[in-house]
């Protein structure tokens, strides 16, 4: 008979490895001859493609901070509701939960009381905050598949079955299109100089982060010489500014209003491919988050910001208890990239420090230096299980095997 998979993920990131997740399985599953399963939950457009039956749209919860989930309460929790009514209706084999712990710590919860097998697979970072959360993971999450080395320890010293299965990103090739192509594509002038600006993936991140970035890209621009911020700013530079594939239409026509009033005159290219921009840029401004590890694994030498409500700050002042914002300086245990949070995300701030990545010499040199060894840290160092997402969907499916032995036999 056919398996049933739920599977969830609620953002990009999250939703970019579900739809990796879901082809490695029906490939798995070809493989072996076993019946194909039916995949169904929470997801984008990606992962619609691969095949998921999709009951809620990611883009619908990707809520973050204190004060923005507060206002979107009422829909969240009816979204979350139909998510749990189609576990009940639908009793799956298997449950694969991305990321997004606020929402799937409680979806774990449904899972588990109706004996369904709980993966979660990239961890919530219960090392750095809400450390009291392990009680979660540790009654509801059957397996915890991390992509950082040093979470399989925190959890496994806690009692929960960890596997350090690899970062996917660590696995791809580096983007293949050259830079001709990438310029004819996106109309952009090769022999400049690209700078990118990633101000993060979800809305209220953009609406945050993006004016003081385009505010450091006009204080770039003017050290140039005399910009004109009514006309076109001529100078080196050209800015590459990716956008998520979660949003939607009108999330992207708020993306250009705010580049056509806080960006107007600058050279502003909107691109689709974040990884493509990272590996041709000649440094980038990235918000935290999964962008700050994408390029770090490009190599693209990059500078942190962020930035959240005041109420929102103040709490995790309080709560998180890790010395660095930025994964890639968590993952090195030094202050390796500069991270420009809150009160120190100001315009002038990242100008002084993305020119000092700019040209050659010693700061570029050793920040790239640094970001190889990342690349290495990230790999699983198990050639011979495949690389994450693999490892992932072997999982998944010894879970249904050990759980449901006979539903992967027979024909579909």
């Amino acid at each position: 008979m056919a398996p049933t998979i739920f599977i969830s993920a609620g953002e990009a990131s999250g939703e970019h490895y579900g739809a990796l997740l879901i082809e490695a399985l029906k490939r798995q599953l070809a493989a072996r001859n076993e019946p194909a399963a039916r995949f169904f939950g929470m997801g984008g457009e990606r992962m619609v493609s691969a095949g998921l039956e999709r009951v809620v749209r990611s883009e619908d919860m990707a809520v973050m901070g204190i004060t923005e989930v507060i206002r979107h309460l009422p829909r969240i929790y009816g979204e979350f509701r139909k998510l749990k009514q189609s576990i009940r209706d639908r009793r799956p084999d298997v449950a694969i939960l991305i990321d997004f712990p606020d929402i799937h710590f409680k979806l774990a919860e449904e899972l588990h009381r109706l004996g369904v097998p709980v993966i979660f697979f990239v961890s919530p970072q219960l090392w750095a905050w809400k450390k009291h959360r392990i009680k979660l993971v540790q009654r509801y999450v059957d397996r915890m598949l991390v992509i950082f080395p040093f979470e399989e320890p925190f959890y496994r010293e806690r009692g929960v079955q960890a596997e350090f299965v690899g970062h996917p990103l660590a696995e791809l090739a580096q983007p293949s299109i050259s830079r001709e192509q990438f310029a004819r594509e996106n109309r952009l002038e090769p022999e400049r100089t690209w700078i990118g600006l990633l101000p993060g993936s979800r809305p209220k991140e953009i609406r945050d982060n993006l004016p003081e970035t385009l505010e450091a890209a006009w204080n770039l621009t003017d050290r140039e010489g005399p910009a004109d911020r009514v006309g076109k700013a001529h100078c080196e530079f050209e800015f590459l500014l990716p956008l998520a594939p979660t949003l939607n239409a009108e999330q992207r026509a708020e993306v250009l209003a705010i580049v056509e009033e806080s960006g107007c005159g600058l050279d502003i290219r909107l691109v689709d491919d974040a990884r493509a921009a990272l590996f041709h840029a000649r440094a980038s401004v990235v918000a935290s988050g999964t962008a700050t590890v994408e390029a770090a694994l490009i190599g693209n030498p990059f500078v942190v910001v962020y930035r959240v409500s005041a109420l929102t700050y103040a709490i995790a002042r309080r709560v998180v208890t890790v010395p660095h914002v930025a994964m890639a300086n968590l993952i090195a245990g030094k202050r390796m990239v500069p991270e420009l949070i809150q009160n120190d995300f100001t315009a002038e701030n990242i100008v002084t420090e993305i020119e000092r990545l700019l040209p050659d010499g010693p700061p570029r040199e050793s920040m790239m230096e640094e970001l190889r060894a990342i690349r290495k840290l990230l790999a699983t160092g198990k050639p011979d299980a495949g690389g994450a997402i693999e490892r992932v969907a072997s999982i998944t499916l010894d879970e249904i095997r050990a759980a449901s032995p006979k539903v992967l036999e027979g024909p579909s």
